[in-house]
């Protein structure tokens, strides 16, 4: 028989899931770095974060549960200064957000 965690770390999983598929939708389909960007690091690390949560709940320590939620702050860190470097980049090779082509003085 399943338990109340079991039941709440399946729905953390699959909205964790859920939100992964969003941010490849956002990939495939926004217009620009920029927008594509964007639309993963929100949605990767919110989904990061709810399968770590869901994770967490059927570990079999608390020990083995507290490395897996470290891994979510490391991730959130490297994907910020990854995002930032690539924007960065694409601001330095003259990509402007779509839209904005011309309008920058």
């Amino acid at each position: 028989m399943t338990t109340l965690p079991d039941w709440i770390s399946a729905g953390l999983l699959l909205a964790g899931a859920g939100f992964y598929l969003a941010g490849t939708l956002g990939l495939l389909r926004f217009p620009d770095v920029y927008a594509r960007l964007h639309a993963l690091t929100k949605a990767d690390n919110l989904g990061l974060g709810l399968l770590v949560l869901g994770l967490a709940l059927q570990a079999e320590n608390l020990a083995a549960a507290l490395k897996i939620l470290l891994v979510w702050p490391l991730v959130l860190a490297a994907s910020a200064a990854v995002s930032f470097a690539i924007a960065r980049r694409a601001h330095e090779l003259g990509i402007e957000p779509a839209g904005q082509e011309g309008k920058r003085p």
